[in-house]
């Protein structure tokens, strides 16, 4: 148990029977009344982000959460397989728990948030960027350029499908946002 002036940023916390990280917080003392604390909270699971308001001195449930390394092997009928990066261990995620499962490429390391308690996965995450090599769009046109805002429906090695700008081309390799599939921008070899 801890207090609300134990709170930090990143803390997980159990609330309302769900598990919440502190995004940000802020201890108010008016000039009149008792002390408290307003907090944005993100939901561990969904990723909502919440505004509630403690009263100062109020015990909270810390939990404990920890990033384990892993990489991507392979994906089948019974979910995403993934090995740890120091133990070996292979352990299988579903897909809702990954926050990109149509860019994970074979060999992809990427970082999985476990509740420490429990041994439960809670998420697995990607890099913000991933490199991956255009495996067919539309030729671009002579005279295109980087500045272009128009856009053309690229396939990439995952078999997912983007929007690149036009001077892009099938065997480019590009870096994709992860968190919204969007074009970040040519990789250079």
């Amino acid at each position: 148990m801890a207090s609300t002036s134990d709170f930090k940023n990143g803390l997980c916390i159990e609330y309302n029977g769900d598990l919440y990280t502190i995004v940000q917080f802020q201890h108010v003392k008016p000039g009149k009344g008792a002390a408290f604390v307003r907090t944005k909270l993100k939901n561990i699971k969904t990723g909502k982000v919440i505004d509630n308001t403690f009263n100062a001195g109020v015990k909270v449930n810390v939990q404990r959460i920890e990033r384990r390394p892993y990489q991507f092997l392979y994906s089948d009928d019974m979910g995403y397989h993934f090995m740890h990066g120091e133990t070996f261990e292979q352990v299988a995620f579903q897909k809702e728990l990954i926050n990109a499962p149509d860019l994970l490429k074979e060999g992809q390391n990427v970082e999985a948030v476990w509740h420490a308690d429990t041994e439960t996965p809670l998420y697995c995450e990607l890099p913000p960027f991933v490199v991956l090599e255009v495996t067919y769009t539309e030729p671009g046109l002579k005279g295109d350029t980087s500045s272009s805002t128009s856009l053309k429906p690229a396939k990439l090695e995952t078999n997912t499908e983007i929007k690149v700008p036009l001077f892009i081309n099938t065997g480019d390799k590009i870096k994709v946002d992860t968190r919204d599939n969007s074009y970040g921008e040519r990789v250079k070899e």
